[in-house]
């Protein structure tokens, strides 16, 4: 399963204004590091529990538990009888004694065996308490107090794009969602827009069979005008779709699962992530979604009950997400395998009188893993705070979401400095994120920042072989090869990946001189083959 290294973006992409010598030497100095993990197939695995999970009666704080009862005298988690709480770890301190919601069970297990970390009050800067606005606040990678990291595109995206800039060319997604019918913000990226393909609604197996394309043969000459870019762009992306879908539907022919899943629909959803994870699917990121965590009402199905709607939601997550790692362990792929849950926001503390908690501010994210350090991050939230004077919410953010992305994008995948900021800012603080990484997320046989991450270098850099200049360039550009060679294949894909040309290019005293004045302003990807080896170039036409 470890097959593919990858050059990576944001050393090449800083040198574009150095001369083609300058930046032959600078490629030149980019080599690997010595004694860094294996990470070339490492996958993250997103849980979105959408509508605001209730935090407080999922892990219950045992320290404050009268005040906690106090304020939820109907649906508060029972301390004795059948449904009463789950111990989770009687070795932490009293500021973090904490009782699982009795639906998770097999989030204990996980717990116990160290895959599992609780991090608590997550959430952002003046929170928005909007089902739509803070979902896109959390895609896009923004908070409340300003949209400057983008508004059209995702955080995902755009770290996808930069890091895996070399994938962009292959016959697969980089992200794959399922769970809901439309694609998510948060995998649209600057340029590159078809990074992601949403599988919702179709057999993996057969996936592109369902594909109907254009009902025909698209023109061979599409004409230079508006019209044309819009025909241009659905033949693009109808071939793109069958691309990518055929090759889901090979990996997931070639998966397997090894284990049994619950019968739900997020269940079912893991368990296609992890055959397309057996069946080797290049795919980097991959997203789920279960809804029905807007608990206005019905939360518990009567006074002093912990069985209802909430508790049925929580099962379900947890028997699913055990089920997910059991049988990436027992198929001896958890080493490359993390994942976490978010929701766009939290409850408030006290219940409403309908047996229901209305919009809240924080909320609990689980992280887990085999790779994952297991515990708790943070602290009880502080339930002194909710009050009338403030309808009841708890407001202390002890980790802004985008720490434990971040944390994961550089600790585990590999990402540098300059990508993490690229991908979000904390303009709140202005502060980076690299600044604000969480401590012990991750076991430190499985975290690559100690001693393989500089802020200037990548990790696994290759030697580039061939320079591409100018760049950007306007209409002609140069390829230029630092080792001795005849002839080269040259592939030029456009910002989705989808094909252009194809060509075999003669060196004339080493260089090869391209006129591109036919292509329109925009990004192209260069894949330049010779001698067994390929390597891809982000290119810029102005």
């Amino acid at each position: 399963m470890k097959r593919r290294h990858f050059i990576k973006l944001s050393s090449v992409a800083s040198a574009i204004a150095l001369t083609p010598f300058e930046l032959q030497g600078a490629m030149k100095s980019f080599m690997p590091y010595a004694n860094c993990p294996d990470i070339s197939n490492r996958k993250l695995v997103l849980i979105n529990l959408a509508g605001a999970n209730d935090g407080l009666n999922t892990i219950i704080p045992l320290n404050q538990y009268d005040i906690y009862s106090n304020l939820r005298p109907t649906i508060k988690v029972p301390n004795s009888g059948p449904d009463k709480y789950i111990s989770l770890d009687s070795s932490l301190p009293d500021n973090q004694q904490i009782g699982l919601n009795p639906a998770l069970t097999r989030l204990k297990s996980l717990y116990d065996k160290s895959w599992l970390r609780i991090m608590q009050s997550v959430g952002y800067p003046s929170q928005n308490k909007s089902h739509f606005k803070s979902t896109d606040l959390y895609l896009t990678g923004n908070d409340g107090n300003s949209l400057l990291n983008g508004t059209d595109t995702g955080w995902i995206g755009r770290f996808m794009e930069l890091y895996y800039t070399d994938l962009i060319v292959e016959n697969y997604p980089l992200a794959v969602e399922i769970g809901s019918n439309k694609t998510s913000l948060g995998f649209h990226a600057e340029e590159a827009h078809g990074l992601s393909l949403n599988i919702s609604g179709q057999d993996p197996a057969g996936f592109y069979s369902v594909l109907s394309g254009l009902g025909g043969v698209p023109p061979s000459n599409i004409p230079d005008s508006d019209y044309g870019k819009q025909l241009e762009f659905i033949t693009n992306t109808d071939a793109l779709s069958n691309t990518y879908a055929e090759s889901i539907s090979n990996a997931f022919n070639s998966g397997k699962n090894d284990i049994s899943y619950p019968d739900s629909d997020l269940a079912n959803q893991l368990k296609t992530v992890a055959r397309l994870i057996s069946g080797d699917l290049g795919s980097k990121i991959y997203m789920v979604r279960i809804s029905g965590f807007d608990t206005h009402n019905a939360q518990v199905q009567g006074p002093g009950e912990a069985i209802g709607k909430h508790h049925s939601l929580l099962t379900d997550l947890a028997e699913s997400m055990e089920a997910f790692m059991n049988d990436m362990n027992s198929q001896k792929l958890a080493d490359d395998v993390v994942g976490l849950t978010f929701s766009e926001f939290g409850r408030k503390a006290a219940e409403n009188g309908n047996l229901g908690t209305d919009h809240g501010e924080i909320a609990p994210m689980f992280v887990f893993g085999k790779p994952v350090e297991g515990g708790v991050s943070g602290t009880n939230p502080d339930l002194t705070e909710a009050t009338s004077s403030n309808n009841f919410q708890i407001q202390t953010v002890q980790y802004d979401y985008r720490q434990t992305f971040s944390t994961l994008l550089q600790n585990y995948l590999g990402a540098n400095n300059t990508i993490i900021d690229a991908t979000f800012f904390n303009h709140t603080i202005n502060d980076s994120f690299v600044n604000l990484k969480i401590d012990d997320l991750l076991k430190s046989e499985f975290d690559i920042s100690k001693g393989c991450i500089a802020s200037t270098k990548n990790l696994l850099a290759e030697t580039k072989n061939w320079l591409v200049y100018p760049n950007p360039f306007r209409d002609h550009v140069n390829i230029t090869g630092i080792n001795r060679t005849e002839t080269l294949t040259l592939s030029i894909y456009n910002a989705s990946g989808i094909l252009l040309l194809t060509k075999i290019e003669t060196l004339v005293d080493g260089n090869v001189a391209l006129n591109l004045y036919s292509f329109s302003n925009g990004v192209y990807f260069f894949e330049i083959s010779s001698e067994g080896t390929k390597e891809i170039h982000k290119v810029v036409k102005i």
